[in-house]
């Protein structure tokens, strides 16, 4: 009978050869594959069903052109993505990433990610991910209009509220989802809960907009508690500067710790009395300016460029890595280890390499994985969807309320798998194993599709 070990390695060994100019989406899987072997021990119906093989090849991908006109009336030709990776627990659902760096890889690893991140929050979801290589900064709101405009056209004829829910990412917030929305209202003539992180004003959530940042803080005090620690005089280095990193960082110095550090990608701030919050909601929400400027507005903050230094050299207790994936390596791993460190929590999609995380795992700090710690966010796009199928609105309080109940769940249920399967502490096993499990029961058990 062939082992679970021998099945993961013979899949991987196909995946690797099938996606060989896919690293991220490699990384991802062999992250994931990993973690799984003992679940194809105990439960070998999934061998005999090659479940994991299935679970890898997305269900669909659409690849099309986005042709907008520029404010020159120049026309320009982007490349748009949605990868429906999984339909087994629920309709599609995951962010749209507008970003330069937007590839097919990038958007499989996220979406093969999300399979298990929607699995964890218990909400009926399935896995999906999409985006363009459109670079929205320096552009017009006009132009950026009119490239979601051309964006949403083709791809509407692919989603639906029952069939596939996009959501934002990084280059998409609340401007841009009001234009995808507005322009699927136009073609598909629905009023219909299609995307979430819509606006108060038209079917969207309060607590929307905080809840990735909010989320990820919570998970890290479920970590924290099982040292006996809480936040109380905690420092914290949170990267990135854009959604997710400006509410754990609101919400981190709601719980008594104090934040130095947030970046983008010109550099980072070190402000030695504390991040002001309101400061940079202003210049990243409002004024869409770079975090230089909250240098040159605060007289405690220092500004060192990109290149120049690393924000994860700084001394602190919490890393909230927030900007991007393999944002931190092995020596930032190394760096924030030497520095004491003791719980590192991943509010964006895969920010440490498989390196990192090794070293974070042999120093013994606690380490809450993008897939569980960064759950919020879609966890309280699920509760929007329910929303609006309810034409019901929640008050701030009470998504909040459930916002927290999830991530707690999350993380109880990550910590009883790793100890179920022998990897006691370990939350990356244990994520991994409480996502697939779920998923990998629905498959079976609606046959081979």
């Amino acid at each position: 009978m062939t082992t679970g070990k021998a099945y993961v390695a013979s899949v991987f060994e196909k995946v690797k050869a099938q996606n060989a100019h896919e690293p991220e989406f490699l990384q991802a899987v062999e992250e994931v594959f990993e973690s799984l072997v003992p679940v194809f021990d105990k439960y070998p119906k999934y061998i005999e069903e090659n479940l994991l093989e299935r679970l890898v090849e997305p269900e669909r991908i659409v690849s099309f052109r986005v042709p907008w006109v520029d404010d020159k009336g120049q026309v320009q030709v982007n490349r748009g993505f949605r990868v429906q990776f999984s339909s087994a627990i629920g309709p599609y659902k995951g962010g749209l990433r507008f970003h330069p760096s937007v590839n097919q890889s990038i958007v499989k690893f996220l979406g093969f990610e999300q399979i298990f991140k929607n699995s964890l929050t218990g909400q009926p979801i399935g896995g999906g991910k999409g985006g363009s290589n459109f670079d929205p900064k320096g552009k017009s709101d006009n132009e950026i209009m009119r490239f979601c405009q051309s964006f949403m056209t083709e791809l509407s004829k692919h989603i639906g509220a029952d069939t596939d829910v996009p959501a934002g990412d990084i280059g998409v917030g609340g401007r841009e989802i009001g234009y995808l929305y507005g322009q699927y209202k136009r073609l598909r003539n629905e009023y219909t809960g299609v995307l979430t992180g819509k606006g108060l004003t038209y079917g969207g959530s309060l607590a929307r907009t905080e809840a990735t940042g909010y989320g990820a803080v919570y998970f890290a005090e479920q970590m924290l508690k099982d040292r006996g620690e809480d936040f109380a005089g905690k420092v914290a280095l949170v990267s990135g500067s854009g959604n997710v990193a400006i509410y754990a960082t609101e919400k981190l110095q709601s719980l008594g710790a104090k934040v130095v550090a947030v970046s983008d990608s010109s550099g980072y701030v070190y402000d030695p009395e504390g991040i002001d919050v309101d400061l940079l909601k202003q210049l990243k929400e409002v004024e869409r300016a770079r975090i230089v400027k909250y240098a040159d507005a605060r007289p405690s903050a220092t500004f060192t460029p990109a290149g120049e230094g690393s924000i994860w050299s700084i001394k602190a207790d919490l890393a909230f890595p927030c900007a991007t994936q393999n944002e931190i390596n092995e020596e930032d791993a190394k760096a924030l280890v030497a520095n004491g460190v003791i719980a590192v929590t991943e509010g964006a999609n895969m920010p440490s390499t498989l390196e990192a995380i090794e070293v974070f795992q042999k120093a013994g700090v606690s380490f809450g994985p993008a897939k569980a710690a960064n759950a919020g966010g879609v966890a309280v796009s699920a509760l929007e969807m329910a929303q609006n199928s309810q034409r019901t609105p929640w008050s701030f309080e009470e998504v909040d309320a459930k916002l927290y109940d999830i991530m707690k769940g999350i993380y109880d249920n990550s910590a009883a798998a790793a100890k179920e399967f022998g990897a006691e502490g370990n939350l990356v096993v244990g994520a991994n194993v409480a996502g697939f499990l779920k998923v990998a029961e629905a498959m079976s058990a609606q046959g081979i599709v």
